[in-house]
């Protein structure tokens, strides 16, 4: 589902991408490394922050990346308008139905996409679909326990039915496949889950 006005500004502002680069990307190499060379595909692009993150500090050799809002693939193609087409994607598309062919990526990157997904089961699913082989899934999660917190009631948009707890999310992972194990660290008091998983 699309973000609102409020969870856009949060999303979208200074402090998100400085945390966004300094913590998250910083636990995601910690416990899966880094993609030199590699073709990886992100989900829920927004305005390209994270795009970034993975062309520089992950040094992605190609990067393919959507988001379900229009005006969000427009402003990450301004921002990154000088890689060269070779090495990044940019199109409008949907989590719980990746436009890929199977086994097509040696990564796939989530920066707090999937709890937005109404099916969410289904978007591990498709990307487990879209793995290589030996293929690698990072992610950066917001439990049941945030969606439940006040603020996120009252300010936020998210699906009210079928959350998941860290556990879930990470049992859920390796039921199709990707063995996370204990390469997960619960972040800013459990409310999220950040993580690597490898395909089988």
């Amino acid at each position: 589902m699309l973000l609102n006005s409020v969870e856009k500004f949060l999303m979208n502002n200074p402090i998100r991408s400085l945390v966004q680069w300094r913590h998250e990307a910083a636990m995601m190499e910690r416990l899966g490394g880094k993609l030199t060379g590699l073709r990886v595909l992100e989900i829920g692009c927004g305005r390209g922050v994270g795009t970034k993150i993975i062309l520089e500090r992950f040094e992605a050799g190609e990067v393919h990346a959507f988001d379900l809002d229009p005006d969000m693939v427009r402003l990450a193609r301004e921002r990154l308008a000088r890689y060269p087409a070779d090495r990044v994607r940019l199109f409008v598309g949907d989590a719980e139905n990746i436009e890929a062919t199977d086994e097509s990526f040696d990564a796939v990157v989530d920066f707090g996409i999937i709890h937005h997904c109404p099916n969410w089961q289904r978007t591990v699913a498709e990307v487990r679909r879209v793995l290589k082989p030996g293929g690698k899934f990072f992610f950066e999660e917001v439990t049941k326990q945030a969606l439940d917190r006040w603020f996120y009631r009252t300010f936020l948009d998210h699906p009210t039915e079928n959350r998941f707890t860290a556990s879930q999310f990470a049992a859920e992972v390796e039921s199709h496949g990707i063995i996370v194990g204990r390469n997960t660290i619960k972040w800013f008091l459990g409310d999220l889950i950040v993580g690597a998983g490898l395909r089988l």
